[in-house]
């Protein structure tokens, strides 16, 4: 008998059953869809009923309903239904849900309980929305000047310095502290460095007045500007995967030095998603100037000293205290609450250290008036077309201090539709740099079931081609390669379907790639078998030789194409990193099936043998 363990062949077994049971939900297919958001944190069980018995009512009845992460997806069997569904919910449940056009799959509800789903596919199967903007890097460097700036009049102030001026050169990426003599520059350095220990400052002078210099280097502006596109990215992700955006399997990824890359597949409607990406909202909390006229202000344009002019909503004249108590930037989380006493709110916490200015400044002004700056950043297109920064602040609340609070307290005087949006963007943090949308391209559900056409159609023949050649040239162990390189896809897809990996079109063309890579690693091992029964060697020794003696030769052809995949999948991105990752994993999927599962094979069909006098080979 051929010696092949038995254990090797029921692990062989297992793991293609296994596989076999994990790729099964891409049998099933994708419908239409809407996925729906609600204005909290999660849509409950209450609002699933509630939303299929409103269509059922007007003879609308989804296909298919399941709750995932927070949101509601209802699957429908034409198009037709999906956007009447749209409209009854839009008008039956004004302003509660987040509605996107999408596509689902139509996997069993006991398979999606158990965690499996199909293979996700990318933009370009899929359809979808394919967005890139440019992230102003200057800009991010312009921000970390002028935070400087205001970091070192803090920390002046706080320690009673006397200065002349702060001022920034953003051309040289230079910070300049301004003092009168000597004597007030050294105290100034020492309250500087106690407060900002990981400033470098050098003692200068400019226009005959003493002076401290912050010169940013060369490396320092490098890293914020990487920085910049690296935190953009997180926040972009935070954005996209919050509950309160209809939006899932979002891919963002960095593109060349400055640009980042979104890729939405299967939604239909980016309206929403593009308002919300490129905002920068923050808020502010400043105490309210009670001892001045904030109309005369307004009328003379005259503001008081200390004080700063402001408006709300409805344009009335506001004057606030110029010292802020805390910004945006404290926060650390963000709840929108549709339904208060007060109407809607957005609870909001704070680090400790804005926890601790909060609880100072809340006991030295019991009674008196504290209000809320919203601030709103985009950048937009103006009549001439070119696009500009946009700051809009508005007081959205003043409220008195009836008792004292630290970190954790709410915010109310917002309605519903920006309350959800403030407390979206409060919680996912403030862009690290403004955005700038460069290409914006739409991707038809018709044009990415085209692509899975051809794609499919290219994988079919290679494969048929591959599958008749061994077959033929091979006869029984060509079969046995068959058996293999089908086993082999079935892996690749479980392990796709598993970790998660998006398929692009690139993609399929990899699977078609491995299925050739594990056809050579079969010939290498068909060939040495071959040679050993010309060499006159038994067939039972010429298959235990052929496996053995080809496996260094598959190694090192396996290694090194593992390791152009690695590197392509650690270094590139969009149609680059889909091909790498399909590669990578069909590399593991067809070592495996042509190594060990046609050895497993080979002895069913001949280890059972007594006597054994040729192979079909």
């Amino acid at each position: 008998m051929i010696a092949y363990p038995r254990w090797k062949i029921a692990l062989v077994v297992i793991v293609l059953i296994a596989g076999i049971f994990l790729a099964l939900p891409n049998l099933f297919g994708e419908e239409n869809a809407l996925q729906l958001a609600a204005d909290r944190a999660a849509v409950t069980e209450a609002d699933r009923t509630a939303v299929v018995q409103l269509l059922t009512d007007k003879g609308t009845t989804p296909s298919g309903v399941f709750l995932e992460q927070g949101r509601l997806t209802l699957r429908f069997s034409s198009k037709q239904d999906q956007l009447k569904a749209r409209d009854l919910i839009a008008e039956g449940r004004p302003g509660q849900f987040t509605i996107a056009l999408s596509q689902a799959s139509r996997v069993p509800t006991w398979m999606r309980n158990l965690g499996l789903n199909p293979v996700k596919l990318g933009l370009d199967l899929r359809g979808g929305v394919y967005l890139v903007y440019q992230v102003d890097i200057q800009g991010a460097v312009k921000q970390l000047l002028d935070r400087r700036e205001q970091d070192f009049r803090a920390s002046l102030r706080n320690a009673r310095v006397a200065y002349q001026d702060v001022v920034v050169d953003y051309p040289q990426a230079k910070v300049r502290v301004l003092f009168r003599d000597a004597e007030a520059l050294a105290k100034g350095k020492a309250a500087i460095v106690a407060d900002n220990r990981n400033v470098n400052l050098a003692e200068t002078t400019s226009g005959g007045a003493a002076a401290l210099e912050l010169q940013l280097t060369p490396q320092e502006i490098k890293e914020r500007q990487d920085y910049a596109v690296s935190q953009n990215i997180v926040i972009l992700r935070n954005r996209l995967n919050s509950p309160e955006l209809a939006v899932s399997e979002p891919q963002v990824a960095r593109e060349g030095v400055d640009r980042i890359a979104i890729q939405l597949p299967g939604l239909q409607n980016s309206a929403e998603v593009k308002k919300i990406l490129g905002k920068t909202a923050t808020l502010e909390f400043r105490m309210v100037d009670e001892t001045d006229n904030p109309l005369e202000a307004a009328a003379t344009g005259r503001v008081p000293l200390g004080s700063k002019l402001f408006y709300t909503r409805d344009k009335q004249p506001v004057l606030l205290r110029r010292d802020v108590v805390v910004t945006g930037d404290q926060l650390t989380d963000a709840t929108f609450q549709p339904n208060t006493q007060d109407g809607a709110a957005v609870s909001v916490g704070l680090d400790s250290r804005g926890a601790a200015k909060m609880l100072k400044n809340t006991q030295e002004n019991l009674g008196h008036l504290m209000a809320v700056v919203f601030i709103d950043r985009s950048r937009e297109k103006n009549a001439q077309g070119v696009e500009v920064d946009r700051t809009t602040e508005e007081v959205i609340n003043r409220a008195t201090i009836r008792g004292v609070f630290s970190n954790n307290f709410v915010i109310t005087g917002v309605n519903p539709i920006e309350g959800r949006e403030l407390a979206l963007l409060l919680r996912a943090g403030g862009l690290a740099a403004p955005l700038t949308p460069v290409e914006e391209r739409a991707i038809g559900p018709s044009l990415g079931q085209d692509n899975i056409d051809k794609g499919i159609k290219a994988m079919v023949f290679g494969m048929a081609a591959a599958f008749i050649f061994m077959l033929v040239y091979y006869k029984v162990f060509g079969f046995i390669a068959d058996v293999a390189l089908a086993a082999n896809v079935i892996l690749l897809t479980a392990l796709l379907s598993v970790f998660g990996a998006a398929l692009t079109l690139p993609g399929i063309a990899a699977v078609v790639l491995t299925v050739g890579m594990a056809v050579d690693a079969n010939i290498l091992i068909y060939e040495r078998i071959r040679e050993e029964l010309r060499n006159g060697v038994t067939p039972r020794a010429a298959i235990a030789a052929g496996f053995e003696r080809a496996l260094s030769a598959i190694m090192d052809s396996n290694i090194t194409a593992l390791i152009a995949g690695v590197v392509l999948w650690s270094f590139g991105a969009g149609a680059i990193r889909g091909f790498a990752v399909v590669l990578v994993l069909g590399i593991f999927t067809s070592v495996f099936t042509s190594v060990m599962g046609s050895h497993a094979l080979v002895q069913v069909i001949y280890g059972g043998k007594r006597k054994l006098d040729r192979l079909s080979i």
